[in-house]
């Protein structure tokens, strides 16, 4: 027998305070993949659509069952290389990154690949199952049995991830292969809808959809209800026997910041990150004009007087612009704030941290009481590192976090325990589960000890929890550091 997907993707902004979408959704007739971005202002969008974008040839290859898993890690490993070189080019662009979950149909088999907290779920003979396992902090306390299933439902950190695709080499996700069997239906998800809907209430909903598209509706409707102030996006896929299917889809259907540019080939230029890029892109869709064409303009003649006034205009048009972005720079670099060292204590700074010629970009804002010392070892390099924000009252959340986090390290010194044996920042070993309606073979990825510093949170990049509701993730950075320490990141995630 020969199965075949008939599959839906939605996806929706949400209730909160997010103006853009950092979801991006693929389902095709081999591929699935849900990318949930972070990074803020640091374009959590641009990571998404990017992993969209270099997976997505994979839905026009026939792989053998045998190689289908080993394909799809290299072609994440080379999706988190282009994250890495694309931050490389464009400083705008670091700390971004995205939770993944991929799935390649081979035949009848099912390769999978998942890291973060976005979640795929299996219904399968009436049972509704979680297949995949958040790589988060509330994971953790479950367990170490320090939390129940309810209380992690609704704890104030559930968006505290521990391993993500930030362009770090270290980066790796649990993968799997599983047996397709008709009748099956799959659903990936944000935590956009996990976040804030019961999985009782997912699987009642699910179950009871007569199509993927009605189950994709009904979850983005459900989500919304329950007012989530993230991103929501899901893509549902039906295992079906392809014999007795006539009108199996065959177009990909692309949602969210993917969405924007349509899918590439290798051959093409990559999905655009800069403003100039996606405006370009934008000129060459509305013209006609394929990608590999540049486009060209009529010549025209003019006279001298006219030449030399257009170039004036342009020449003052040019000095305008300098001192114009010169300004708003200089007064965007004043609505920033970062936590690092000062005089052994944990200090909050206006500005950036970087200096401008002999302008120094940073003034000390509030001192604190907090010694840098009383901190675990690696919440210290993040400190002396330094830890950007986009706003005053987050900045003064994370040093609140980090008052107790000291306490708490202080309180293990007087008990004799090594600082940081019960903290969040042990980098706990964590296996794929496998679903008990299914025969399935799994392969365990372990978080690795060592990773990447912290990725950038709301205005910047922060190592500590965000205050529940506010769409903030931790997760790791970018370049040489700490994995598996809580970060905080605007998520769509």
């Amino acid at each position: 027998m020969t199965t075949a997907l008939r599959y839906a993707a939605r996806t929706h902004l949400g209730l909160g305070p997010k103006s853009r979408n950092e979801d991006s959704g693929y389902a095709g007739p081999h591929l699935l993949v849900l990318a949930d971005g972070m990074g803020g202002h640091a374009a959590g969008d641009v990571a998404s659509s990017m992993i969209i974008g270099a997976l997505a040839p994979l839905d026009e290859e026939v792989v053998s069952g045998e190689q289908a898993l080993r394909v799809l890690e290299g072609e994440l490993r080379e999706a988190n290389a282009q994250l890495r070189s694309a931050m490389r080019e464009d400083s705008a662009l670091a700390g971004m990154g995205a939770t993944t979950i991929a799935m390649l149909r081979s035949g009848n088999k099912l390769a999978m690949a998942h890291i973060g907290d976005s979640r795929a779920y299996l219904l399968r003979e009436g049972t509704f199952s979680q297949i995949t396992k958040d790589h988060s902090f509330v994971q953790t306390l479950l367990d170490t049995n320090r939390i129940t299933e309810a209380e992690a439902q609704h704890h104030p950190q559930r968006s505290l991830v521990t391993r993500v695709m930030t362009g770090n080499p270290d980066d790796e996700p649990d993968l799997s292969i599983r047996e397709l069997l008709p009748g099956d239906r799959y659903l990936l998800c944000s935590d956009g809808l996990t976040d804030f809907v019961s999985p009782d209430i997912v699987a009642e909903i699910v179950t009871a959809a007569t199509t993927p598209e009605e189950a994709a509706d009904r979850c983005i409707e459900l989500a919304l209800k329950a007012s989530t102030r993230d991103n929501v996006t899901v893509v549902v896929a039906d295992v079906v026997d392809s014999n007795e299917e006539d009108d199996l889809p065959s177009a990909p259907e692309i949602v969210g910041a993917a969405a924007v540019r349509p899918r590439t080939r290798r051959k093409t230029r990559a999905i655009p990150v800069s403003p100039a890029e996606k405006a370009a892109a934008l000129t060459r869709e509305v013209s006609g004009t394929p990608d590999d064409e540049p486009l060209h303009l009529a010549e025209e003649v003019a006279s001298p007087r006219v030449l030399w006034l257009r170039r004036a205009a342009l020449a003052l048009a040019a000095a305008v612009l300098v001192i114009g972005a010169g300004y708003a720079g200089y007064n965007w670099t004043q609505r920033q704030y970062f936590i690092a060292a000062h005089d052994g204590f944990v200090t909050l700074y206006r500005g950036v941290n970087q200096t401008l010629g002999p302008v120094n970009l940073a003034t000390p804002l509030t001192g604190t009481d907090i010694l840098v010392s009383d901190l675990p070892t690696r919440f210290q390099e993040l400190v002396n590192g330094s830890v950007s924000f986009g706003s005053l009252s987050e900045a003064e959340t994370r040093i609140a976090n980090m008052r107790e986090v000291a306490a708490e390290c202080r309180a293990q010194n007087a008990a004799g325990i090594a600082c940081g044996t019960t903290l969040p920042v042990a980098t706990p070993s964590v296996t794929v589960p496998t679903s008990t309606a299914t025969s399935t073979t799994t392969t365990t990825a372990s978080i690795p000890p060592t990773g990447s510093p912290v990725a950038p949170g709301a205005g910047g990049s922060a190592a500590y929890p965000a205050p529940a509701g506010d769409g903030t993730k931790a997760t790791p950075g970018t370049g040489s550091g700490i994995s598996g320490v809580p970060q905080s990141r605007p998520g769509a995630t």
